[in-house]
């Protein structure tokens, strides 16, 4: 696979050419149509193309991936090879594009109930690409009950894809995550047996792997409770599901702040299975224009994670999505429009523009006059930009990404994910 940047004058035909591949596999790698006009700066998928080689006395498995700068693995499954031992001289191999160097990963997806119909058509194509998936979300009520959701579709789904449910558990009341409510419950054991015994039950009814807990706004002198609740938590649920939780990025252990202060990246590595780190919401529908999930600003938060967790219980954030702002922003002003890769790169060739890439925050981004001459910022993702994420993955050994959330299709990023990486299954 290789990442292409449309220039003046491109068209899938000629650009289908140059890489010797047809147009067709360019059409359907990037999810467009024939008809679909190529905006200059935007980034295209090129599907990979194979190399047949002749194996010679002495070649080995290993010594032909060093050779073709490929991975062993990456060999044997694209030619079914049951024996690597057996290969022998004379034996013509498919050798792959470059691809699945980065090895195994484990990747998680939030998505949010809707209808069955869309469930489905949102999450079956995924499947491959998934290891676990997470409906958004069982809500905590005072009682220490939980507010259900329409799960069963997700569930029966993932389930038949060999991908493992998560029950996500907040502490959203209304529109926003609620403090009083989870400081009454850490701070009174009987709400929070209450709670873990719903927990339980609802893994085991419902058919869920384990549990991932996102609890925000917690008040930061309840932090060492919240420690706790989670070393109960897990105590009941081991050894026979797993329990995760989702972490606010930060830089360094902030001990302050409603948002942060609560969440104890080093006690949070030592009691739980793995943690989800929100990597995204720098650029925020009521913020100013900045990319969503800046690469310079990740890798700080990364690099303070890996100090204090282990690499293999880290779950970097991903945004399947942007925003549109509406120019000049003003403080508590218009919210920005949440806006899908393909209706970005849509809305970019409907207004003439021509994609930008920053690449201090390897994101990109344009600007547009609307109809009613108002000008907009679009910050959002392409293939380059998640592939500059899953190096960021592959460097520092983390277990695998988390996405939030699957809804708008965004084909590049399976394709480059696909690509990079073999994609772990635990059911």
């Amino acid at each position: 696979m290789s990442i292409y940047v449309v220039k003046p004058g491109d068209s899938v035909w000629s650009i289908s050419r140059r890489f010797g591949v047809t147009p067709e596999s360019i059409l359907d790698a990037n999810g467009i149509g024939e008809d679909t006009v190529l905006v200059v700066g935007q980034s295209l998928v090129i599907p990979s193309t194979e190399t047949a080689y002749r194996v010679n006395p002495g070649d080995t498995l290993w010594s032909i991936a060093r050779k073709f700068g490929v991975s062993v693995e990456s060999i044997v499954q694209l030619n079914n090879i049951s024996d690597p031992s057996s290969i022998y001289p004379g034996q013509i191999i498919r050798i792959p594009d470059k691809s699945k160097n980065y090895g195994h990963i484990e990747v998680n997806a939030f998505i949010q109930p809707s209808t069955p119909e869309r469930e489905r058509g949102i999450l079956t194509p995924l499947l491959p690409y998934l290891t676990y998936v997470s409906p958004f979300s069982y809500n905590v009520n005072a009682d220490g009950t939980l507010n259900p959701i329409r799960d069963e579709t997700i569930i029966e789904v993932a389930r038949g894809g060999d991908v493992a449910p998560l029950l996500s558990v907040t502490n959203i009341a209304g529109a926003n995550f609620d403090t009083e409510l989870i400081r009454n419950i850490l701070n009174s054991d009987q709400l929070q047996q209450t709670l873990i015994n719903n927990i339980l039950s609802t893994i085991q009814s419902k058919g869920y792997y384990g549990v991932i807990v996102d609890f925000e706004r917690i008040p930061p002198e309840d932090r060492e409770k919240y420690n706790n609740f989670l070393r109960k938590l897990v105590a009941a649920l081991h050894p026979n599901y797993i329990v995760a939780t989702a972490l606010a990025p930060k830089t360094y252990d902030a001990l302050t702040g409603s948002w942060h202060g609560a969440h104890d990246y080093r006690a949070h590595g030592e009691i739980v299975d793995f943690v989800i780190i929100m990597t995204y919401e720098w650029g925020w529908s009521g913020g100013p224009p900045l990319a969503v999930a800046p690469i310079n600003e990740v890798r700080k938060v990364i690099n303070y994670a890996v100090s204090v967790i282990p690499p293999n219980k880290i779950m970097m954030g991903m945004p399947l999505y942007g925003y549109d702002w509406t120019l000049p922003y003003t403080p508590g002003g218009e919210f920005a429009e949440s806006i899908g890769n393909q209706e970005a790169i849509e809305r970019a060739a409907r207004y003439g523009a021509t994609i930008q890439y920053d690449e201090e925050a390897q994101s990109p981004h344009y600007t547009y006059i609307d109809a009613q001459g108002r000008e907009h910022v679009v910050w959002f993702e392409d293939a380059r930009s998640v592939e500059a994420k899953y190096k960021l993955v592959s460097e520092y050994g983390l277990r695998g990404v988390s996405y939030w959330v699957l809804a708008r299709p965004f084909p590049q990023n399976w394709q480059v994910l696909d690509d990079m990486f073999f994609i772990d299954k635990v059911v």
